[in-house]
């Protein structure tokens, strides 16, 4: 058991990166993941390893939660709705799924004692100006009838939970807020920029930029974010701590489309999109989003690897990869 671990959310683009990362350090990996986001491309060539072991399921399901958590060392709870889009479509199941997710997965590694990551995000920073986000930062929402704020306050309910079981019980658990997790597997359709600008480079098509362009973003390579996630969750120092795990290369999502241009060689135009449009009235966006990552730094040593360049490659290189495939 001492070298097994669980990822709720393992077919999902980090999560099957993650998994990829520990069985290459020798772990033995289970995940539980239901495909309704993730999918099993993302997985398939890790069915044959002998220390893999794919569960298609919801982590909703807590007669499984409480079969599997005993006999692992370590969850990794990643499974969650994402994408603005997918929260703007279907707030019910959004809401829903984060929150009762999470109460029965953590509810399960209280019963056994199982350490717990949750991974939480930099939306929980809602619509705060205060530049760079620090954890412990006050949370400035939007209105509960603006729809886009439902997932970040449902994960923001979800830190309040993980975080009443380490105060009540004890239990090691660890938040870390991801800040624009990009790379190679990333799905385009929840709405998720890089990949959205991505294929329409690859099309020629135009790259939609939503709103006037001047918001900006941090983007952080899953590779880098794989390879803190498993640092943070071996260190005792990171216990009940929140955590920001990401980039500081802030870059407005203009200059974003025309470095995809430029570097996949695109003819591409760069198109603009009404928020009004694009997600429906009343839709509030952040301007910025940039981490203070002074705790990360100061308890694994945190610094990125990757540029965004070199990310933007990786991503351009695995759309075409996929078409490749497709067509074959």
């Amino acid at each position: 058991m001492h070298n097994n671990y669980l990822i709720t959310g393992g077919a999902g683009f980090i999560g099957s990166h993650l998994s990829e990362k520990l069985l290459a350090l020798g772990a033995n990996v289970t995940i539980i993941d239901d495909l309704s986001t993730g999918c099993w491309e993302n997985i398939a060539a890790l069915e044959s390893h002998p220390n893999f072991r794919a569960i298609i399921a919801s982590v909703d399901d807590e007669r499984l939660m409480h079969d599997e958590v005993p006999k692992v060392r370590f969850v990794y709870h990643l499974a969650s709705a994402v994408g603005v889009k997918l929260v703007i479509e279907k707030p019910v199941e959004t809401v829903q799924r984060i929150v009762r997710g999470t109460d029965i997965v953590v509810s399960a590694c209280s019963k056994f004692r199982r350490p717990v990551l949750l991974s939480s995000t930099s939306e929980v920073y809602g619509k705060s100006e205060r530049i760079p986000f620090s954890e412990d930062d006050d949370i400035v929402m939007g209105a509960t009838s603006k729809r886009r704020w439902a997932y970040a306050c449902a994960k923001s309910l979800d830190e309040f939970l993980v975080l009443a079981h380490f105060y009540q019980t004890l239990l090691p658990v660890y938040i870390v807020r991801l800040f624009n997790t990009v790379g190679p597997r990333q799905a385009s359709q929840y709405g998720m920029v890089l990949p959205r600008f991505v294929d329409a480079a690859l099309e020629n098509r135009p790259l939609q930029v939503y709103g006037n362009g001047e918001q900006t973003r941090c983007f952080c390579s899953v590779f880098d974010v794989v390879r803190g996630l498993i640092a943070l969750s071996n260190c005792r120092e990171a216990v009940g701590q929140v955590v920001n795990l990401g980039s500081n290369e802030e870059v407005g999502m203009t200059e974003l489309a025309q470095r995809v241009i430029a570097l996949s060689g695109s003819q591409s135009m760069i198109e603009y999109v009404p928020y009004e449009q694009a997600y429906g009235p009343g839709f509030d966006d952040m301007q910025r989003r940039v981490p203070n990552m002074a705790r990360a730094q100061t308890l694994i040593g945190w610094q990125p690897e990757h540029n965004l360049d070199a990310i933007i490659l990786q991503v351009i290189e695995d759309r075409k990869d996929r078409w490749k495939e497709k067509e074959v």
